[in-house]
């Protein structure tokens, strides 16, 4: 049975962060939603609310993204050049096949993701839903991200079928999903959220297509598993195999 490595360890103490933000956030949510309507769009020069504090969260945690901490795991720093080892006479034509197959399945995740959050941008022009509403379901993404790492991910089971996120062509796809819902408010808490998440989606992006063959295990040694220190699948691989 594998042990819980100090990845592990460090990704179940920000699943426990993010479930406080998300209780917290849905109490404040229950109790006085007309007053958080007004924070998303209230102008941080009238004064600090908790919502630009969680703002602040939520970019430093990009920025920690776009420059790729010595500290994140293997499935952020795949993108990196010093973490790339070349696997000798590996099949660049079988590299090119693997490229293009996730291209297809990544871009098919990205149809099925803008159009489920059509849904809720359709309910926000109908005022059926308002800031608040969408401010929830972008916490509600926040901590789905990490369940989706440690435990199951609809995405990587059933569309990518990447045996584990170190493999993931889209883990850095995360924070544009976090905050697609942001786009459909016009002020600059939501809007810097979201076109910063752009950039977070771009950079990567641009990355995987200049140097495919360090995110496939095939050609990067560091990918496969005998070579992995992080282990954050043991949780996702036990539920998926039960």
């Amino acid at each position: 049975m594998k042990k819980i490595t100090e990845m592990m360890k460090r990704y179940i103490w920000k699943l426990g962060i993010r479930v406080l933000i998300f209780v917290l956030m849905f109490g404040f949510y229950i109790s006085n939603k007309e007053l958080l309507c007004k924070f998303v769009t209230q102008n941080i020069w009238i004064g600090v609310t908790p919502i630009h504090l969680l703002w602040f969260v939520f970019m430093v945690m990009m920025i920690r993204h776009i420059f790729f901490s010595c500290q994140s795991t293997m499935a952020l720093r795949k993108a990196k050049d010093t973490e790339y080892e070349e696997k000798e006479g590996y099949d660049r034509l079988a590299l090119f096949e693997y490229v293009y197959d996730q291209n297809i399945k990544a871009w098919k995740i990205m149809l099925i993701w803008l159009s489920f959050n059509a849904i809720f941008g359709i309910l926000y022009l109908l005022k059926l839903i308002d800031n608040a509403d969408l401010l929830m379901l972008t916490v509600f993404f926040f901590l789905c991200d990490y369940i989706c790492i440690l435990f199951y991910c609809p995405f990587q089971t059933e569309v990518m079928k990447n045996k584990c996120c170190v493999n993931c062509r889209i883990f850095d796809w995360g924070h544009f999903m976090m905050f697609t819902p942001m786009l459909f408010i016009r002020s600059f808490f939501s809007w810097s959220l979201f076109f910063t998440s752009v950039v977070v989606l771009i950079r990567w992006e641009l990355i995987y297509a200049k140097y495919p063959e360090r995110f496939w295990s095939g050609s990067n040694n560091r990918l496969n598993c005998e070579n992995c220190n992080d282990k954050i699948c043991k949780f996702k691989n036990t539920i998926i195999h039960k």
